[in-house]
Protein backbone atom coordinates (compact mmCIF):
# COMPACT_ATOMS: atom_id res chain seq x y z
CA UNK A 1 0.00 0.00 0.00
CA UNK A 2 2.77 2.24 1.19
CA UNK A 3 4.59 1.65 -2.58
CA UNK A 4 1.23 1.76 -4.32
CA UNK A 5 0.65 5.46 -2.91
CA UNK A 6 4.48 6.99 -3.20
CA UNK A 7 3.91 5.75 -7.24
CA UNK A 8 0.62 7.36 -7.22
CA UNK A 9 -0.85 4.07 -8.58
CA UNK A 10 -3.21 4.83 -5.98
CA UNK A 11 -4.34 8.74 -5.29
CA UNK A 12 -4.85 8.46 -1.83
CA UNK A 13 -6.36 6.52 0.93
CA UNK A 14 -8.28 6.98 3.86
CA UNK A 15 -7.39 4.63 6.83
CA UNK A 16 -9.62 4.38 10.07
CA UNK A 17 -7.79 1.06 11.55
CA UNK A 18 -4.49 -0.85 11.22
CA UNK A 19 -3.97 -4.11 12.03
CA UNK A 20 -0.98 -2.78 14.67
CA UNK A 21 -2.86 -0.14 16.61
CA UNK A 22 -1.50 2.45 17.88
CA UNK A 23 0.02 3.18 14.18
CA UNK A 24 3.92 3.39 14.99
CA UNK A 25 5.06 7.16 15.40
CA UNK A 26 7.43 6.00 12.35
CA UNK A 27 5.32 4.65 10.12
CA UNK A 28 5.69 6.71 6.75
CA UNK A 29 1.11 7.00 6.55
CA UNK A 30 1.82 9.80 8.79
CA UNK A 31 3.91 12.18 6.78
CA UNK A 32 1.94 10.99 3.00
CA UNK A 33 0.20 14.44 1.98
CA UNK A 34 -2.57 11.74 0.26
CA UNK A 35 -3.14 9.45 2.98
CA UNK A 36 -6.03 10.50 5.83
CA UNK A 37 -5.89 8.84 9.18
CA UNK A 38 -8.98 9.20 11.47
CA UNK A 39 -9.20 7.74 14.87
CA UNK A 40 -11.97 4.85 14.45
CA UNK A 41 -14.61 7.32 12.85
CA UNK A 42 -15.04 5.92 9.63
CA UNK A 43 -18.35 3.92 10.77
CA UNK A 44 -19.77 6.47 12.44
CA UNK A 45 -23.83 6.79 12.66
CA UNK A 46 -25.76 9.38 14.36
CA UNK A 47 -27.03 6.86 16.94
CA UNK A 48 -23.20 6.52 18.28
CA UNK A 49 -23.43 8.62 21.33
CA UNK A 50 -26.74 6.42 22.06
CA UNK A 51 -24.07 3.37 22.03
CA UNK A 52 -21.20 4.78 23.77
CA UNK A 53 -22.38 6.91 26.77
CA UNK A 54 -23.40 3.99 28.44
CA UNK A 55 -19.75 2.27 28.23
CA UNK A 56 -18.15 5.89 29.14
CA UNK A 57 -20.37 6.36 31.91
CA UNK A 58 -19.35 3.34 33.17
CA UNK A 59 -16.06 3.14 32.82
CA UNK A 60 -15.38 6.40 34.52
CA UNK A 61 -17.34 5.07 37.37
CA UNK A 62 -15.10 2.37 37.87
CA UNK A 63 -12.32 4.28 37.30
CA UNK A 64 -13.33 6.91 40.24
CA UNK A 65 -14.17 3.67 42.45
CA UNK A 66 -10.50 2.72 41.62
CA UNK A 67 -11.46 -0.87 40.15
CA UNK A 68 -9.88 -0.13 36.95
CA UNK A 69 -9.53 -3.88 36.03
CA UNK A 70 -13.06 -4.13 35.45
CA UNK A 71 -13.63 -1.38 32.61
CA UNK A 72 -14.25 -2.29 29.31
CA UNK A 73 -12.57 -1.93 26.38
CA UNK A 74 -9.08 -0.78 27.58
CA UNK A 75 -6.47 -0.83 25.02
CA UNK A 76 -3.34 -2.04 27.05
CA UNK A 77 -0.17 0.53 25.72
Amino acid sequence: MIAALRERRIAGAAFDVFQTEPLPPESPFWTMPNVFITPHVGGYIVEYEDFIMPLIIGNMRLFLAGRQKEMANIVAR
